[in-house]
C-alpha cells in the first residue's frame, strides 16, 4: 500500500493551493446536490501524521464532510471531542459521523462524546466474529442495535450499522443482512451500506436500495477493480455502477456520501481527488 511521506504531503498541499487559483471550476464549484465526504480511515497515515493539515487538503480538493474512524477512550485521534470539532470546522469541513465501538454498556458515554464532537451519526463498523456465528446471533444483534439506537436517539444522534461481506453469507438458510434490516426499528437504527463489500458478498447494492427504501442514510462509496484480487480502487475506475446507486440514493434515504478506498497504486492524495471529481460529475 502506497502512502504519503510528510515531505510529499506538504508538497501536495502547496500544489493544490496553486491549482485552486487556476482551476476554480473543479475545486470550488457550485453547491452539489449531495455533499461529498470521506471516511478518514482512507488516509489514516496522513491523519495520524498531521490531522489539521490533512483536513485542509481535503477542503482544497472539494470535500465538505468527514467521517471519523479514530475514537478511543473519549478522544478523537488523540484530541478531545471539542478540539476535534474545532479542527474540522476551522478547516471548513463538517464532522458528520464517526465509526466507533459502541455497546449497551458504554452507549451513554459514547453519545456524550460524539455530541461534543459535532457528529450527527454514530456507526458500528463491524462485530466480532465470535458474535456472528448463527442466525440467532444476528437476531440478538438486532435487539442490541435497537436498544443502543434508542440511547443515541435520546441524545440527538442516529445509530448506524456498517456492513462487510460476511452479512451476505447464508446462515441456516437466511441472509444475516436481511435479518438485521427486518428486525431493527427504522426509528432507532439506520444502515450505512458499503458498496464494495456488498458486491464482494455477491449482491447488488441497487437491489437493497430498492427493497429497503429509507434505511440507508449514509453510503460508503467504494469501488472494486476488475481483477481476481478484487482490490479497492478509485471511484469510477472499477466495476460498480455508481450512476445507478446515486440515482437511487434519494429514495433510499441517503443524506451523505463518503468516499473510501483501502488500497492504492498511486499517491493517495491523487486517488481521493480522482474519486471526488468522478462523484461530482455524477452529482452535477
Amino acid at each position: 500500500m502506497k502512502m504519503l511521506t510528510r515531505r510529499k504531503f506538504i508538497g501536495n498541499v502547496s500544489a493544490l493551493s496553486v491549482a485552486a487559483t487556476v482551476m476554480p471550476y473543479r475545486l470550488f464549484a457550485s453547491p452539489l446536490k449531495k455533499d461529498i465526504g470521506i471516511q478518514l480511515y482512507t488516509i489514516r497515515e496522513m491523519v495520524h501524521d498531521d490531522l489539521p493539515g490533512t483536513l485542509k487538503l481535503l477542503k482544497k480538493i472539494g470535500y465538505s464532510t468527514v467521517e471519523a474512524a479514530g475514537y478511543s477512550k473519549g478522544k478523537f485521534y488523540g484530541f478531545t471531542p471539542k478540539t476535534y470539532k474545532r479542527l474540522v470546522k476551522d478547516s471548513g469541513l463538517k464532522p458528520v459521523s464517526s465509526h466507533c465501538r459502541i455497546s449497551i454498556e458504554n452507549a451513554r458515554q459514547v453519545c456524550d462524546d460524539h455530541v461534543q464532537s459535532g457528529a450527527e451519526y454514530v456507526v458500528i463498523p463491524s462485530v466480532p466474529e465470535a458474535e456472528r456465528q448463527t442466525a440467532d446471533d444476528f437476531y440478538t444483534l438486532a435487539e442490541k442495535l435497537n436498544i443502543i439506537g434508542d440511547v443515541c436517539r435520546k441524545s440527538g444522534l442516529a445509530l448506524g450499522y456498517h456492513n462487510h461481506a460476511f452479512e451476505f453469507e447464508q446462515i441456516e438458510g437466511k441472509t444475516p443482512y436481511d435479518i438485521l434490516l427486518e428486525n431493527t426499528d427504522p426509528e432507532m437504527v439506520f444502515f450505512q451500506m458499503d458498496t464494495y463489500w456488498v458486491v464482494y458478498g455477491g449482491k447488488n447494492p441497487a437491489d437493497y436500495l430498492k427493497k429497503y427504501p429509507g434505511r440507508f442514510k449514509l453510503l460508503h462509496i467504494k469501488d472494486m477493480d476488475d481483477s481476481p484480487q478484487r482490490r479497492s480502487t478509485e471511484i469510477g475506475k472499477g466495476i460498480i455502477d455508481f450512476q445507478e446507486i446515486i440515482s437511487l440514493s434519494e429514495k433510499a434515504g441517503t443524506k451523505y456520501l463518503f468516499v473510501e478506498q483501502e488500497e492504492f497504486e498511486k499517491d493517495p492524495a491523487e486517488s481521493i481527488t480522482e474519486s471526488f471529481d468522478y462523484l461530482k460529475s455524477i452529482l452535477n
